[in-house]
């Protein structure tokens, strides 16, 4: 799994008081759990850019004053109108402990439905999954070189090895859409 360096600083004061001080100076407030405790600190926003506008999952490479964490984002506030982050938590990585966490879906394969004509209709980005650190992947990779017109994937149909998708099995992960043109002709020729 790909990784990121993020730079952080130890927070003396906590409160709204000093969350809204920290961004103003354009930082973000953030907390590290997983530990024996939990540490507060906070990021220049700018060293977001690659873990949170990305498609991609990532390992969090943290750096709070020296001392150094693997972990994950575990989640992330926006805020509603000016999509500045207000705050982030991350999630310490154990190698014994599984994790949750989404990863992006992608596609290869050419498949026969669009080479027909129909349309790839992407339903999920991104799955839940649960994992070991180790066996974190990059992405789920799915085949669709069988699916053919008006047909769909679904999680169940995924098979994986080293974690656990946690989606429900019977969600749609994609499908091929059939065209208003050849709609009254692939039930003819099947």
């Amino acid at each position: 799994m790909k990784s990121v360096e993020i730079i952080g600083f130890k927070r003396a004061n906590l409160g709204k008081k000093d969350a809204k001080s920290l961004r103003e100076e354009a930082n973000v407030p953030c907390v590290l759990y997983g530990g024996k405790e939990q540490i507060h600190f906070s990021v220049p926003m700018i060293l977001f850019r690659e873990l949170v506008y990305t498609p991609d999952a990532h390992i969090v490479k943290l750096n709070i004053e020296g001392d150094e964490y693997d972990c994950i984002m575990q989640d992330i506030q926006f805020h509603p109108l000016s999509e500045i982050i207000l705050h982030v938590d991350f999630l310490l990585l154990d190698e014994n402990k599984p994790v949750k966490m989404d990863v992006p879906v992608r596609f290869f394969g050419n498949s026969p439905g669009v080479q027909q004509g129909g349309k790839l209709v992407v339903k999920l980005k991104k799955a839940k999954i649960k994992a070991l650190p180790k066996h974190l992947p990059d992405s789920i990779q799915i085949d669709i070189s069988g699916l053919a017109l008006g047909k769909t994937i679904k999680v169940k149909d995924i098979q994986v090895e080293g974690f656990e998708i946690l989606n429900a099995g019977n969600i749609p992960i994609a499908s091929i859409e059939i065209p208003r043109g050849l709609r009254g002709k692939v039930g003819d020729n099947q």
